[in-house]
């Protein structure tokens, strides 16, 4: 494979027999090879034991299982999209094609406008600009496409202030690459690669990290279909679309379904339904100070934090790391229990058991010890008192010598009686 990959392109799936994930994805990745094969695709699709074969995996940076590689060429692309059939088979064919694809005609380019919901699309002949183009394409096409076009096949109504451009399509409009206002063409690019109003999850929002942009969202019940659920995701659609030329810079929007995966980034319960913006940049994030009740109040509130009187929450100081480690540590130990008690109580309770039966044994040992030094100074302390106060024998002669004592006293006091009365 190592000698003979280079003549083909290859989507390989880097896995581990023992990894979890990578059985989730074999049954997936098998319908990949198929309908690839069936429609006559130039990829082949293989996988890997990157345990195995573990210098081929280190050679293309596999880190982590599964990984999903397109090899074309002397270029390794990583796909980082949703692990579907449809999201990888759509991966292979956008990066397998070719970097800049052309598009000659009105008809063609309409084609494509009502098949991709982002595209870019270059427009002009040989420049600068057009090197930096196929150079950032050459970059982002594992997200999206690049086209390029002349004047004439463009819609009617764009209108261009100078060639060559650069042009995004969507959400039913443009957008120009304007290179003093929006910095870099690849930042530019990888900021705008998402529609305005997305229906967001975890993949989707760790994705929007890499814009720049703050991330406005309605956190609702998707199964709920109360006033309020869908006045507040109405709401954020109005602003995303009547809005879009004063946010559309620096805000991305959207809705979520569920507010598991938002507690686990605030640390804390937010109550459905809701409006949070977050700034995946820092970690910080800001809750509207009164209740929304319109696209006026909305508006207020994204205002508010663009001319920073909004109040920021959360971030990536010390004190919410600290927080982050224990918030963590404590999910942690909570799923543990809760997906399996029996596997919580032993991962959790023998360390406990063996540090208790340690400590018991060092308190007990503690005690006996106690015990018998007591005893022993006990001992000594009687061996001193039968010392001290000798046998019974030394007893008796002790009487008796002050019994001899006094009774030489008492002779000595007789002598002197009588030689007075001498």
């Amino acid at each position: 494979f190592k000698e003979s990959r280079k003549d083909d392109i290859w989507l390989v799936d880097f896995y581990a027999p023992w990894c979890g994930h990578c059985k989730k994805l074999e049954p997936v990745w098998n319908e990949v090879g198929i309908e690839m094969k069936n429609m006559g695709s130039p990829v082949k699709v293989g996988k890997m034991d990157a345990t195995s074969f573990s210098s081929i995996a280190s050679e293309f940076g596999v880190r982590g299982y599964p990984t999903i590689k397109l090899l074309k060429g002397d270029l390794a692309y990583n796909y980082r999209g949703p692990r579907t059939k449809d999201d990888i088979i759509e991966f292979a064919n956008r990066v397998a094609g070719p970097l800049i694809r052309p598009l000659p005609s009105q008809h063609m380019f309409e084609h494509v406008q009502k098949r991709h919901r982002v595209l870019f699309v270059y427009v002009g002949g040989e420049s600068p600009l057009k090197e930096k183009y196929i150079e950032v394409a050459s970059e982002l096409i594992v997200y999206t496409y690049f086209f390029s076009a002349s004047e004439d096949v463009l819609p009617e109504y764009v209108s261009l202030p100078e060639l060559p451009a650069v042009m995004v399509f969507k959400d039913g409009t443009y957008f120009v690459y304007d290179e003093y206002e929006d910095g870099d063409l690849s930042s530019w690019v990888n900021r705008e690669r998402f529609q305005g109003y997305l229906n967001v999850d975890g993949f989707t929002l760790y994705e929007l990290g890499d814009t720049g942009k703050l991330v406005a969202i309605a956190v609702i019940d998707d199964k709920n279909s109360s006033v309020e659920h869908t006045r507040l995701k109405s709401i954020i659609q109005e602003v995303a679309r009547d809005y879009r030329d004063h946010f559309h810079r620096d805000f991305q929007f959207g809705h979520m379904d569920g507010n598991d995966y938002i507690n686990s980034l605030l640390m804390d319960d937010l109550t459905i339904p809701s409006i949070v913006v977050l700034n995946t940049s820092n970690q910080q994030y800001f809750l509207p100070d009164r209740h929304i009740e319109n696209t006026e109040d909305m508006v207020q509130f994204i205002n508010s934090i663009l001319d920073g009187t909004a109040e920021a929450q959360g971030g990536d100081g010390l004190l919410q790391r600290i927080k982050r480690i224990i918030y963590d540590a404590k999910s942690t130990v909570v799923s543990v229990f809760k997906s399996s008690p029996l596997l919580g109580c032993f991962v959790f309770g023998l360390p406990l058991g063996v540090i208790s039966i340690m400590c018991y044994g060092i308190c007990t040992a503690d005690t006996d010890g106690g015990v018998d030094e007591h005893e022993t100074a006990k001992k000594e302390n009687g061996d001193r008192e039968l010392t001290d106060e000798g046998s019974e024998e030394e007893q008796e002669e002790e009487k008796n010598g002050k019994y001899t004592e006094l009774s030489d006293g008492e002779l000595t006091q007789k002598d002197i009686m009588e030689k007075k009365k001498d």
